[in-house]
Formats: C-alpha cells, sequence, structure tokens
C-alpha cells in the first residue's frame, strides 16, 4: 500500500514525520507482501525547507511516483499552497484516486481549498478552528477532538495529533493490534478516541 505525504516549503516538521514514522514503524509487525511503501512528495524534487529550516528531501515529485493509495497532506505555514493552481489540481485528482485521503493540523485547509473536503466533519489545529469555519463555512468544523473519521477522508488536530489519527489509520488498514504495538515500539501513549 502507497502512502504519500505531501511536503511544502515551511510545512510542520512533526506533521509529516510523525505519520512517517508510524507507517514505517508498523512495517516491523506486517509481513513484506503487507507493507506499506511510504514516502515523502513535493511539487518537484528540490529540496524541502519545513519550519525551523528543517532541509528535506523529498522521494517523489508530481510528475513521478508511484500509484497513491493513502495521501495525507500536512500542515505548516499553509496559505501560499492555497494560490497554487497546480498543487490543488494535483492534490483533487490523486484524492479522485486514492482509497483515503487525510490531513494533519492546517493541511485541512489545503484539502478544503482544492475542493476535497465538502460538507463533512473536520478538525485542524486549535488556533484555526474559527479561520476554518470561516473560509469553509460548508464545513462541520470539530473543537476539541483529535482526528474526525469520515470515511474516506479523515483530519486531525495539529502537529502531534497526526501521530494518533496514523496510528488510527494503521488500525483501520490493519488491525487495532498492530496499532498498539507499532504505539508501544514508538514508546508513544496513543490516543485512541478522536
Amino acid at each position: 500500500m502507497n502512502v504519500a505525504i505531501y511536503i511544502y516549503e515551511n510545512a510542520e516538521v512533526l506533521d509529516f514525520s510523525g505519520p512517517f514514522e508510524v507507517f514505517s514503524t508498523a512495517n516491523r509487525f506486517i509481513p513484506p507482501k503487507s507493507a506499506f511503501n511510504v514516502f515523502l512528495i513535493a511539487q518537484n524534487l528540490e529540496p524541502v525547507l519545513a519550519r525551523g529550516a528543517y532541509s528535506v528531501n523529498p522521494h517523489f515529485d508530481f510528475d513521478e511516483h508511484p500509484d497513491i493509495d493513502v495521501l495525507i497532506v500536512v500542515g505548516g505555514i499553509h496559505t501560499g499552497e492555497l494560490e497554487k493552481t497546480e498543487v490543488l489540481e494535483w492534490i483533487a485528482a490523486t484524492s479522485q484516486k486514492a482509497s483515503l485521503v487525510a490531513s494533519v493540523c492546517t493541511g485541512a485547509f489545503i484539502l478544503a481549498e482544492a475542493g476535497v473536503l465538502k460538507e463533512l466533519k473536520v478538525t485542524t489545529h486549535w488556533e484555526d478552528i474559527q479561520a476554518l469555519r470561516e473560509d469553509y463555512p460548508l464545513l462541520t468544523v470539530i473543537e476539541n477532538t483529535r482526528w474526525v473519521d469520515e470515511g474516506k477522508f479523515v483530519t486531525s488536530g495539529g502537529i502531534s495529533a497526526g501521530i494518533d489519527m496514523s496510528l488510527h489509520l494503521v488500525a483501520r488498514l490493519l488491525s487495532a493490534s498492530t496499532a498498539e504495538q507499532t504505539a508501544k515500539q514508538m514508546e508513544f501513549d496513543w490516543r485512541k478516541n478522536g
């Protein structure tokens, strides 16, 4: 199963590193044929400077990447992404083909702007709850929750909540016991309820 994590300039480091760690750690407990192929994807292959000038190399770009089963769009300083037509079009097209689409933190704004989230229950970082409500009034924005699961679309709160959500996705895609083993291996206190 191909898990693509979309990154961009000023993306929040734990927003992409946390889910990456969850899926790659889960691979330790499952047969190779069931393993997650988790990778970072960006608009192009140049190094991305995430928050705090953390430099990271994407594995793939929009032009060449494996088919995507699970797309995760991360948060950070996301406002520039909302103005990139190519990014929004790629996210919209990829979301149609993917079986599962998720966001961490303010990645929900990018999914909403791409027209992917429509009349759903969603969440985001607590600081951005009101802005998400105002900018996308057809969404029902939930406060005080780690993640919201609406079937194909799953959104999470800020930063570390993406780890909780990713463990939830592992439980959905594989099993609760695999997610629990993964959390234990990571020494992470998994909050199992959204």
